[in-house]
Formats: C-alpha cells, structure tokens, sequence
C-alpha cells in the first residue's frame, strides 16, 4: 500500500512537473508585452460647421468643436479613446466609425470609446464631412504612433455640483446648486508620454453638464473644450487632451447663471408676452431680449465663467499629471467587451419641467448599451446615456478594479434620456419626471452588467 502510494504521489509530481512545464512553453510562446512594447497615437480635428451649415438662430462662433483621438498599441492589440464635441452620438454614427476602424486600422470595435462631450452649444450637424473628419482623426492618430508608457492618477476638483434642489419659493424640486448633495469631485487622468516623458496625450474624466455657454447660442466646446484648450496649450509639442465625461446627469456647473438671474429675466419677459414658462425652460437663449443691457452683461459673465472653470478642472489635471501619477507602465494588455441590458420603459403623459411628479404609460423596453476597456490596470466603463452620479459610485465600489471610471454618453445614445439612480425616483426633478426609463431596474441593471463584463475582460487577459 505504502509503494503505492509512494508510485502514485511520484506520478501526481510527475503530471505537475510536465504541467508546469507546458505552461511555461506556452508563456514563451505568447506574444511578450516587452518593456517598450507599448506605443501610443494622438490627433485632433476641427469639426466646427461651415457658416453655410450652420442652423439657423446661431449666432456665431465662440470657440471651435473638435474631435480627438487617442489610439494605444501593445504589439499584439489596438484600442482607441475618442471624444467629439457634440450634444451626443447615434449609435449608426458609433457602429459605421467602429466599423470601418476595425477594418482599416485594426482596432476592434469592442476596443474603441466614443464618447460625445455633451456640450449644449453644438448644433446637431451631422452631414457633409462630419463622419470622414471623425474617422480622419482616429486614423491620423494611429498613423502617428510612437513608443510610449502611461500613467494613471486622480485628483479633486470642485467645480461640479448636485443639481435638484428644494426650492426655498415654491418647495418643490427644482434645479439649483445643491451642496450637500450628492457629487462626486473625482478627476480621473491617463496620461500618455514618450519613454523620455515628453506629453502625447491625457485623458481626463469628469462629472459636469456642459451647460454654460448654452445661452450665448453661439458654437462652443464649452467647459470640455476650454480645460482641453488650456491643457493642451500648457503641454505643447502637440499632445492632445481628450474629455470623457462621467456620470453627470444631476450634476450642474457649480456657478450657473441660467437658474438665477436670466431665468427670472426671460420668465418676466415671456409672462409680458402671455407666457407662463415658469415650469419650463425655453433651449438656448430663446426668448432673451439681448439689447436689454442687463443681459449683455450676464451673457458676457458666461463666456467668463466658462473659462474660468475649464481653466481649474485644466489645473487640476497638469496637477494630477505633475505630482499624482502611479508608476509608468511601457507594456499593458489592451482588450474590451460589450454588452445590452434592457429596462421597462414608460411615456409621460403630462407636461412640466420639474415640482410635480409626473403621469405615464407603459412603453416598450429600452436597451442600454454598455462597454469596458481595459488598458493595463485601468478600466473604463462606457454607458450610452446620461446617468445619474451614485450609479457611477457604485459601480466604482462594486469593480474589484482600483483604477476605474465610468464614461457616458459613451457608443451611441439610448433612448432613455436620463438613468436616474433608483433613490432619485422619489424626486421630482426635471431629469426624474422626464426620465423614459421605469424605476427599479436601470442602476443595478448597469453596475451588474459593467462589473460582468470586467469579469470577462480580466479572464480573457490570462
């Protein structure tokens, strides 16, 4: 019995021993990520609209729209990082770039993030050019890559804030600064340098509407292009600096003037013209007497102010990019998943912004698309719709991942309008009572689903 034994426990470390060796074959024969092996690929095109394309009620030009990319290469992998300066995406748009990436510059749709900055002051054009500019700058980008490494490090600004408030007048919900509301200040950075540290790109994600110049009804990048604007012109050398924006769908400017003095002007205005739209809010700068001298000023105060803050969420990124990055990685897996979800779905049946709750119908279902891009030890999660910022906290706690972030209005754009976070359901803001989803099913349904396919990405990098 002892030989036995003896044989069978020789046979058992015998198996091991060939096991062990296999696996260290196999390890050889995988592609090797060397400690140069990473290369990374910046670009940045304009896309602002021609004067003859221009819808009508614009009134000129603040500050261009561009897109910008960020393509990375491992040696055995592509992923790309793209931003565009536009209100949001169709997913046919998403689908035929992604498309045509995967067929001519190798890079998987899975692996490719479009995500649309969401600034309120770019027309919805989408004709001419728009698409080759889109694909153009994904494709210059990959033409320029060059050896790299990345880093990866957050910081804190505190230019956001919960927007659905209390009314102090009326005590209905309404939107305004909240400060004890929920917000979460993270600035998440990627940074992407040459092996002797010169900047090829950033990647910075935050939670802000980009709602300032909207008034001005003039063509703006708002709060995304002016920090991208400024961060750019402080690295020089051409390195390029792409927004992602984070669940900011209940998270407003800290300091904007439509919820104060230009909503209590236009309200005036319209109520001498017979108009009650003190439960509305009238897009751009409709309705706004512009010779009225009070609101030449506080037009030109927003102009100001966006500046202002696209400098301080910029500085805080140069900050993070300065002294708050993790160690360089020169090799990194690069791989990416998608997936569907789907909710009930409801049709409001009334009218009114925000105070009073709403009445619906049944609806047909809605589908939310989700995605995640690992890129060595950072994950982004991509949610096509704007969501509220607890959903993003959660997923953050839920992700067995230190280095994620949630990127929204990410690969097309559901048909939700906004994903409130279940307990928000209980109040009656504007975001809320417009809300096409039913409560109960989209914040779990995201997190579980985002969290999934972490999972699947992480088990396929072994």
């Amino acid at each position: 019995m002892a030989g036995g034994n003896g044989a069978s426990a020789w046979h058992r470390l015998a198996r091991l021993a060939a096991l062990l060796w296999a696996l260290g074959a196999m390890t050889a024969a995988l592609p090797v990520l060397a400690q140069n092996s990473l290369q990374v690929g910046a670009a940045k095109v304009d896309i602002t609209p021609s004067n003859s394309a221009m819808p009508p009620g614009i009134r000129g030009v603040l500050d261009p729209l561009n897109v910008r990319a960020i393509v990375i290469d491992n040696g055995t992998a592509r992923g790309a990082l793209v931003s565009v300066d536009a209100g949001a995406l169709s997913a046919d748009v998403w689908k035929r770039l992604t498309a045509r990436a995967e067929s001519e510059l190798r890079i998987p749709a899975v692996n490719l993030m479009l995500t649309a900055t969401h600034t309120h002051s770019a027309p919805f054009v989408r004709g001419g050019d728009f698409e080759e500019r889109l694909f153009s700058a994904v494709k210059q980008a990959a033409d320029g890559l060059q050896p790299a490494r990345m880093a990866f490090g957050t910081g804190q600004s505190w230019i956001n804030v919960n927007r659905a408030i209390i009314d102090p007048k009326t005590r209905r919900w309404w939107e305004g600064p909240n400060y004890e509301g929920p917000s979460d200040k993270t600035v998440a950075v990627l940074r992407f340098e040459t092996p002797g540290g010169e900047p090829i790109a950033v990647y910075y994600n935050y939670a802000v509407h980009p709602v300032i110049t909207g008034n001005l009804d003039m063509i703006s990048a708002d709060i995304p292009g002016a920090a991208s604007n400024y961060i750019e012109s402080s690295l020089g050398n051409g390195a390029v600096a792409v927004w992602s924006s984070g669940a900011s769908g209940d998270q407003n400017p800290i300091f904007f003037q439509q919820t104060y003095d230009l909503r209590e002007i236009r309200v005036r205005d319209y109520a001498a013209r017979g108009e009650d739209i003190s439960n509305a809010m009238p897009p751009g700068g409709q309705g706004l007497d512009r010779d009225n001298p009070r609101v030449k000023v506080l037009l030109d105060q927003q102009k100001q102010v966006n500046g202002a803050l696209g400098l301080m969420l910029g500085e805080e990124v140069l900050h993070v990019m300065r002294a708050s990055l993790q160690a360089p990685q020169t090799g990194a897996f690069i791989g990416g998943a998608a997936t569907s979800v789907t909710c009930p779905g409801r049709r409001r049946l009334d009218q009114g912004r925000a105070g009073f709750p709403g009445t619906y119908e049944d609806a047909d279902p809605i589908a939310i698309q989700l995605g995640v891009l690992r890129l060595g030890d950072v994950v982004i999660g991509g949610v096509n719709a704007e969501v509220f910022n607890l959903i993003a906290q959660r997923f953050k706690r839920a992700v067995p991942v230190k280095n994620a972030m949630m990127a929204t209005l990410t690969n097309g754009m559901a048909g939700s309008g906004y994903i409130p976070n279940d307990a928000a359901y209980a109040q009656n803001t504007f975001e809320v009572v417009s809300s096409r989803l039913k409560p109960g099913c989209a914040e779990t349904a995201i997190v579980e689903g985002l969290v999934g396919l972490v999972g699947q990405v992480w088990a396929n990098s072994r």
